[in-house]
Order: C-alpha cells, then structure tokens, then sequence
C-alpha cells in the first residue's frame, strides 16, 4: 500500500519500494554497515540475474494508515561498535526519509544478520 501525502495542490502517492530503495540507500551511506542481508530471496536472486542493482535488498516497509515501520536486516564490519552502526544507521535513514521524501518514520528497526570480516588486502 503505498503512502499518501495530501498537500493543497494535489495529492502524493509514494511506493513501499520506493521507500524501500531510498532508506536502503541511507543505510549503505554509513560506516561500518558492509551490506543488506536479502529478506526476498527469490526477488533478489532474479535481479541478480538479469545483473541489476537491488538498493531495497534487506528492507521492508509497513504501511498503516499514518503510521510507517522501516525494517533493516544488516551485515555489520568485524570490530566495529554494533550498537553505534545500528543507531547510526536508524538515525540516517529517519533522517533521509524526512528530508527527501517528507515521510515520518515512526519506527526503524535494525536486525543485524551478521558480521563480516574485511579481507587483507
């Protein structure tokens, strides 16, 4: 369902995707996050395949009536601070949501899938 903001002009409609794709954006945006962990496998698998780009890949958005949840699954560097990459990275995309879109995200919720290790170079 997407979300609709009603404005004096005319009315909004804005796609779950595409608050999936801008707050996946946000997120890869900040230090220490090194990927999304997929929550759609097969829709992932077939972007992969036709070699597109998945921005939204690890996001999931809930529409309720004015309410809107931002769900994260994340892949978080070894040796960073989890707790300081996930409020970083909350913070970013409320934020970004806010001033690009002009939606208010009521939640964001971080879950970490996992931690890797960066290869020597």
């Amino acid at each position: 369902m997407p979300k609709t903001i009603h404005t004096e002009y005319g009315t909004i409609s804005i796609a779950e995707d595409v608050i999936a794709t801008v707050a996946g954006l946000a997120a890869m945006d900040c230090y220490g996050l090194v990927g999304m962990a997929s929550r759609k496998q097969v829709k992932d698998s077939l972007s992969e395949l036709l070699g597109r780009d998945n921005p939204g890949r690890g996001v999931e958005v809930r529409i309720s009536g004015e309410d809107v949840q931002v769900d994260l699954y994340i892949v978080v560097s070894y040796g960073v601070n989890i707790y300081e990459v996930a409020q970083n990275v909350r913070d970013k995309v409320r934020y970004v949501l806010n001033e690009s879109i002009g939606i208010a995200v009521d939640r964001v919720n971080i879950f970490v899938q996992g931690v890797r290790v960066a290869a020597e170079r």
